[in-house]
């Protein structure tokens, strides 16, 4: 069983509609690839005006991107390390069971894709559980996090 989410058959008219020229002929299309924002929040901690620029640029990141990257957010590697290893565990799932109620997590926890693209360029890869803490279920497997 995969663990990848059914991305071609969901997808699958969007792209072929996508990929197809005035003549009726397949074209290939480029879609330009992204470097994440980056947001350093040590600046934080530089005093009054860097303070107010790092919160304008995670204002503006949450608006045109929806997400970034953190540096400097103060968490331990081990932590880190931590997390990583049990994220490798949920997403090694087979697709199936990630979305059901994979673990006991709350309905609505596991998201893919892009639901709302109505055109290929529209089309951003994520797969994502938004699990509040109180939901992680520590008795089946994932107590490195505690």
């Amino acid at each position: 069983m995969a663990m990848d989410p059914p991305f071609l058959e969901t997808y699958k008219t969007l792209l072929d509609k996508a990929t197809e020229g005035a003549n009726g002929q397949k074209e290939v299309v480029v879609i330009e690839e992204c470097e994440l924002p980056l947001i350093d929040l040590g600046r934080l901690n530089l005093g009054k005006l860097e303070k107010e620029k790092c919160k304008s640029d995670i204002a503006r990141e949450s608006q045109e991107w929806g997400f970034f990257q953190v540096v400097n957010h103060g968490i331990s590697r081990e932590i880190l390390e931590k997390m990583m290893s049990e994220q490798v565990k949920v997403y090694r799932q087979p697709f199936n069971n990630k979305s059901k109620e994979l673990f006991n997590f709350s309905s609505g926890t596991y998201r893919w894709g892009t639901p709302t693209a109505t055109s290929r360029e529209q089309l951003a890869w994520s797969e994502a559980f938004h699990i509040p803490m109180n939901d992680i279920p520590f008795s089946n497997g994932f107590s490195s996090l505690r």
